[in-house]
């Protein structure tokens, strides 16, 4: 077929480029018949804009320069930790240090960067999930350090665009999960009317008790609800501002920022928490004269944001002695419950619970993204989607009525 400016129809109706140009001094030559993701070309517009975006990636490589050197995935890893890693959160890098040091150091340190195959880490994935059984959440992890460290060597220069693109970027090509088993739970899980019912019983009157009701009728992250101050506490608008949650640091209890940006927000209160809150509100401040004595003693100072030094009799979960609350906290009652009621308690189950239930009820997605501080509305629709037992008796009264 005839060549104009570079692009061609082949004989199956596809479209395909050329070029050959001379970048300081070295002659450049490419004929590709897809994109820079691996897409075909319906279109001689959609092979122009290839070829446009080809030679703009073959001056940008020229730029680049050859590979300094080659690396290997250990050399890459301790170049992140040292240099690449600012700005991550703590537990972010507490969770990849663990994976490279049970699981990546061994397997794949000594192995060069650029002689690691797709194949070889899918293959990988797949022992993790299929043999070993590893939870698809976990196994997610380990991609996601492949992503990590391939990224990194690509912005260090120790890999050329085109083996980048393969790994990473190209949909047919780039390196992915297992398909998941057709037994592994990955829904949401939430807690019945009547498993509440008991929950409800359970909790009442004990020292988990607000902790638990946070959790039910704010959805609340655990670590969001031991990290509520009672500055954030506001009795008046009926709200409460989450912007920290509390986290073991090096065995320290610290307040440190909530898990994504999103999670900072500001929620409504049910009458139902609030009424609670404010009597525990004023039964705090009865207990901060009547053990005074005690709480010399018994409180303890954690670091706050800002890095200054606060009272644990300033978190919103404390005993009244002064005992701090953590996470924890929650680890008696989550045996007691399973041995007692033979339900199957995680405290985010709570949280499950509270935004399939606030779907069900026809909450508008962009507000409940808001109020579960999910920094993705897609996460948010997931609730929508989730089967729960009322959401199985709303459809069969809807069934009846046909």
């Amino acid at each position: 077929m005839a060549t104009k400016n570079g692009v061609y129809q082949l004989d199956n109706g596809f479209w395909a480029y050329r070029f050959s140009i001379i970048i300081d001094g070295k002659r450049i030559s490419r004929k590709k018949t897809t994109d820079e993701y691996g897409n075909k070309l319906n279109t001689q517009a959609a092979a122009a804009k290839a070829r446009a975006a080809a030679i703009t990636a073959a001056h940008v490589e020229m730029k680049r320069g050859k590979k300094i050197s080659r690396r290997t995935v250990k050399e890459i890893f301790e170049e992140y930790r040292k240099e690449g890693c600012t700005g991550k959160a703590y537990q972010t890098l507490k969770k990849q240090d663990s994976l490279w040091r049970n699981h990546f150091c061994g397997r794949w340190g000594s192995r060069y960067i650029d002689d690691i195959s797709v194949a070889e880490i899918n293959d990988y994935l797949a022992d993790l999930y299929y043999e070993q059984e590893y939870s698809f959440r976990y196994v997610e992890s380990f991609l996601k350090v492949f992503y990590l460290i391939f990224g990194q060597a690509y912005s260090r220069n120790y890999l050329d665009v085109d083996t980048y693109n393969k790994i990473c970027v190209n949909k047919s090509t780039k390196i992915h999960m297992p398909n998941l088993r057709v037994d592994d739970d990955t829904d949401i899980v939430t807690f019945s009317r009547s498993e509440l019912e008991l929950l409800d019983e359970y909790f009442e009157g004990t020292n988990a008790e607000t902790a638990y009701l946070l959790g039910r009728y704010c959805g609340l992250r655990i670590n969001e609800t031991f990290g509520l101050k009672w500055a954030n506490v506001d009795l008046e608008a009926g709200t409460i501002y989450i912007d920290r949650q509390q986290q073991y640091q090096n065995s320290l209890i610290k307040l440190v920022n909530p898990k994504t940006r999103n999670a900072k927000r500001t929620i409504y209160l049910c009458n139902k928490i609030l009424e609670h809150l404010k009597a525990k509100r004023q039964k705090a401040l009865e207990d901060a004269e009547k053990f005074a004595a005690v709480r010399a003693q018994k409180q303890r100072f954690i670091e706050d944001l800002d890095g200054t030094m606060i009272s644990s009799c300033e978190l919103v979960n404390c005993l009244p002695d002064g005992t701090i609350q953590t996470v924890n906290s929650f680890k008696y009652p989550s045996r007691e419950i399973k041995s007692r009621l033979g339900i199957n308690f995680k405290y985010h189950y709570l949280r499950h619970t509270y935004g399939t239930l606030m779907a069900e009820q026809n909450t508008p997605t962009h507000l409940l993204c808001n109020q579960m501080g999910h920094g993705n509305i897609h996460v948010t629709q997931l609730y929508y989607l989730a089967v729960s037992e009322t959401g199985t008796e709303i459809l069969k009264n809807n069934l009846n009525n046909l």
